[in-house]
């Protein structure tokens, strides 16, 4: 078999894909989001990892059929980057790479935000990943504001050229994208996005539809706290570089509240055999204006448990009983 044709058979275990924006990029649901894979010590950090469980991990999500992978460059300052593109050498899948700029470090390990190093970026981005051309390349974050514009038509070029197959954004505002339609199309936008967290149903999804932008959502697990694996008492133990220590949802009041959601989303979750991470993967789903969701693994048997949101969706009931304890306490 090919590794085309071997490609694909595996995509179809994980049931159909879905075409992102205007590219002919064909997703499947749940793609492998290698944020946590960065390792520790670094700003954004969620605790201390190893290399070994990390590449276990994306070869369990691409044997499984998961047909893309998006980390940055700043995920652990680069690591993540070099144990994605470690854990691809070893492996005959080739999944689609996704990955972001506009986060730069130097020596002293603190991150600048700025677009005008998108160009050298680039450069250390292909190195790191090992691979000829980057499928979608993404600005993390549309700052500082008034280099936007600049930043865009750096990617566009690139595009051009051939680095990148697509461009896209992430954290943007309908504003902010609307000034980079003006130089080039969008192929994707990538947002927070959780039922605990839909700031972006109001404006942003409307206009991503309006304007053939794919969505690619991050965090729909609330990084982890939906899972169905997180405490209280977790929490209290959790590393001091983990950056959830500090987030407002891991924290009373909030955190009792999230913890009772989980709860509903355990119940139903039983009723199909899935975890609660999955019923929540499956409510952000759920909504048409997003193509694919990104999910995090940092071992094989995380992995293992968010699969089936490739293919469990809710009913509407069930999608109801969702909305009426979201509009009760959320």
């Amino acid at each position: 078999m090919s590794s085309s044709s071997a490609t694909e058979s595996r995509a179809h275990v994980l049931g159909s894909t879905r075409q992102l924006g205007n590219s002919d990029l064909q997703l499947t649901a749940i793609g492998f989001g290698a944020w946590a894979i960065g390792g520790g010590d670094w700003q954004y950090a969620w605790g201390p990892q190893e290399d070994r469980k990390s590449i276990e991990a994306i070869h369990r999500a691409l044997d499984a059929g998961i047909n893309w992978i998006d980390t940055a460059a700043v995920y652990g300052l680069g690591h993540s980057e070099e144990v994605v593109g470690t854990a691809l050498k070893s492996t005959g899948a080739k999944p689609l790479i996704f990955t972001k700029c506009a986060m730069t470090w130097g020596a002293d390990r603190k991150i600048v935000q700025t677009l005008k190093k998108i160009r050298e970026e680039v450069e250390g981005s292909l190195r790191r990943l090992k691979v000829d051309v980057i499928d979608l390349y993404q600005i993390h974050w549309p700052v500082p504001d008034e280099e936007i514009e600049e930043g865009w038509t750096t990617m566009a070029d690139l595009q051009r050229e051939g680095k990148v197959r697509y461009i896209g954004v992430s954290n943007f505002s309908v504003a902010q994208m609307e000034r980079a339609l003006k130089i080039a199309p969008i192929t994707s936008l990538q947002p927070p996005y959780s039922m605990i967290n839909r700031s972006i149903e109001a404006e942003i999804l409307p206009f991503c539809q309006k304007h053939n932008i794919g969505v690619i959502n991050y965090s729909p697990m609330q990084s982890g706290l939906l899972t169905g694996a997180m405490t209280k008492e977790r929490i209290a133990k959790m590393p001091q570089d983990d950056f959830r220590r500090n987030s407002k949802q891991f924290q009373e009041p909030l955190i009792s509240r999230n913890l009772e959601l989980v709860e509903l989303l355990r119940s139903i979750g039983k009723r199909h055999k899935v975890d609660p991470g999955v019923v929540a993967i499956a409510w952000t789903l759920h909504n048409p204006a997003i193509t694919a969701a990104i999910v995090g693994g940092r071992s094989g048997e995380q992995v293992d448990g968010v699969l089936p949101a490739a293919t469990f969706r809710l009913s509407e009931d069930e999608f109801r009983e969702i909305g009426d304890f979201l509009a009760e306490h959320v």
